[in-house]
């Protein structure tokens, strides 16, 4: 309906209820006009001009009626009380005398038509909405008042598929109660039950400021329930109008980590990356183009992305010139592999990087357990050209992608990880550059890791692999690990390993169910193998040694590791004789060096 009409209809609808308020007003209170004297057609004429003034004044017919609350009806009230105290004014003023009884008892009535006339078409609508069928009934955890907009929201809603039947919350105040008409059936431990009486086909979970520990066992909750769970926007994101209420999404594995996301100190992070040279080695992997969307958020001078395949480094090229092309970021690609120490020195010297985040490396497990030699060529030889590269041409900040398969390493990968922590902690006390690693868990979602091949044994129907029932990993999304980048380079003073908290590890069969659980699918329907446990891997992984860790954390959910004492010579020898030796004594050799050894054995065994 175009606004014009509407206006129009308004303007006549509510020109009659005046009419027919001042004549049952006349009648009830046994005041009789004649209604054709001038008397009463004034009377009636300054009663319509005085409404239709104070619905301008109050914007009466620009209300969104279907919306209408409390706020709107103070508006009539309002309107309606000016108009007949006006009208009693004007009333003595021209016939030295006012009506009382008739000018209270038509106020009554004007009252009762005008905001019934109004709010009677709200609850005709909602009544039509709720008696809908084909939409699919809907559980909302939480009444609070994130829960209440989205009820709201979807009983306003015409093009809604959702139909809310019932709200979950655990406050005692609110249970067996209606809000908006619908019940609160009771708490968290009534959710199996809300679901069998109500016939619920869907449920959303309205907690956008609830602890990310709390949440989490809310969902699994949910998702036992085998019913389809989807969540509203984080509270940050509604609140800067990112996102609407009603914008619901799945609820994803992210959502199951049982912590709060780590956040970043944005002030001191612009301060050492604003109008800044950066260069990301790896910049076409998983991790690498996620730091290079973080840096861009704060403006850099010129970013350099440098990776070994043209295909993903063009990708995240491509991707950044439409995001941030606009904003005067200078983009550079680069391919060339880190095993090429000339290159490596010439690429810092023509482009004179301020901070250089090294994340490009090797880190399948089981590969590496086969191929030793590349591991060192890639993570040892690698991190070294890189290093010494940024260190000769005197970058400000090196920060170096390691894991927490570093720490007391059983595989090839975690080894070479360790001593290539090991090689930067030396140059970072002869350097002006401060070098600094950062270790990870497993990120979700990041080539290699188990998600995407969950994923697609899902897909296929299962079984989903698993190697041991008992294993544990700590997980981290791939923003988080790239804001611990970025934060790390701000926190650096020269030789760190920084560690994020990551709260408590998950099981990875318990992954794997949440994983069936929010395909739609049952355990029994897809089913879990067990394959037995790969070489180099550990039921459970470290973040730090006892050893290393400072008492205090220096920036919330990150820790600080202590620099370590590094055998230099012993790794040096490693790199000048691998080449020469079998695979298995390499492998025996990087884990004899990346554990913590006495010198004088590690020398004796070289």
């Amino acid at each position: 309906m175009s606004y014009k009409r509407r206006i129009s209809i308004f303007f006549f609808s509510d020109s009659i209820i005046v009419v027919i308020a001042l004549f049952i007003g006349s009648a009830l209170t046994n005041i009789h006009f004649d209604f054709a004297s001038s008397t009463y057609m004034l009377s009636t004429l300054i009663l319509l001009s005085c409404h239709h003034f104070f619905s301008y004044i109050y914007k009466l017919y620009k209300k969104a009626w279907l919306y209408a609350s409390i706020g709107e009806l103070l508006i009539v009230l309002k309107t309606v009380s000016f108009t007949f105290l006006t009208v009693g004014i004007l009333q003595f003023i021209f016939f030295q005398d006012a009506y009382l009884r008739l000018i209270v008892v038509t106020w009554m009535l004007h009252m009762l038509l005008i905001g019934g006339s109004r709010f009677g078409w709200r609850v005709l609508n909602n009544y039509r909405k709720s008696e809908d069928d084909s939409k699919i009934r809907t559980l909302i955890v939480g009444a609070g008042s994130a829960g209440t907009m989205v009820a709201r929201q979807l009983l306003l809603s015409h093009d809604a598929e959702l139909k809310p039947v019932a709200f979950i919350d655990d406050d005692v105040k609110k249970q067996h109660l209606d809000i908006l008409g619908i019940p609160v059936f009771g708490g968290r431990n009534k959710i199996e039950k809300a679901i069998q009486h109500y016939q619920v086909e869907n449920i959303v979970i309205a907690l956008p400021s609830l602890e990310r520990r709390e949440l989490n066992l809310i969902v699994q909750k949910c998702l036992k329930t085998g019913i389809r769970t989807q969540t509203i926007p984080r509270l940050e994101d509604l609140m800067t109008g990112k996102i609407a209420v009603n914008h619901f999404r799945d609820v994803q594995v992210e959502d199951l980590l049982g912590r709060e996301p780590v956040q970043l100190d944005s002030e001191r992070i612009s301060d050492y990356l604003t109008n800044k040279i950066v260069l990301i080695t790896g910049a076409g992997g998983s991790i690498g183009s996620e730091i290079c969307r973080q840096v861009c958020k704060f403006q850099p001078q010129k970013l350099i992305l440098l990776g070994h395949g043209e295909n993903s480094i063009y990708s995240i090229r491509m991707e950044l010139e439409e995001s941030y092309g606009s904003s005067g970021i200078e983009f550079y690609t680069e391919i060339a592999d880190i095993q090429d120490g000339d290159k490596m020195m010439s690429l810092m010297k023509e482009y004179q990087p301020n901070v250089v985040y090294h994340a490009a490396a090797h880190k399948h497990v089981p590969l590496m357990e086969m191929n030793p030699d590349e591991a060192v060529k890639n993570n040892i030889i690698g991190t070294l050209n890189v290093a010494n590269a940024a260190n000769w041409n005197r970058v400000d900040d090196f920060v170096m992608i390691s894991t927490d398969k570093a720490v007391n390493p059983t595989s090839v990968m975690g080894a070479t990880k360790r001593l290539a922590e090991l090689i930067i902690q030396h140059i970072n006390k002869e350097s002006e550059t401060k070098f600094v690693a950062v270790r990870f868990g497993n990120v979700l979602g990041s080539r290699g890791s188990v998600i995407p091949l969950f994923t697609k044994q899902i897909q296929r129907g299962g079984p989903v692999t698993v190697t041991h029932p008992d294993m544990v990993r700590y997980f981290m999304t791939i923003p988080e690990a790239s804001r611990l980048v970025l934060q790390a380079g701000a926190l650096a003073e020269g030789g760190e390993v920084f560690v994020l908290d990551m709260g408590e590890p998950v099981k990875i069969v318990d992954l794997a169910k949440n994983l069936i659980h929010l395909s739609g699918s049952t355990v029994e329907e897809i089913g879990i193998e067990y394959t037995g446990m790969r070489p180099g891997e550990k039921l459970f992984e470290e973040l730090l040694k006892p050893g290393e860790i400072h008492e205090e954390q220096i920036h919330p959910k990150i820790y600080v590791g202590k620099t370590m004492n590094t055998d230099v010579e012993s790794i040096m020898q490693l790199i000048d004789g691998f080449a020469s030796m079998e695979k298995n004594t390499l492998r025996e050799h990087l884990l004899f060096l990346s554990n913590d050894q006495a010198t004088e054995k590690k020398l004796a065994v070289l």
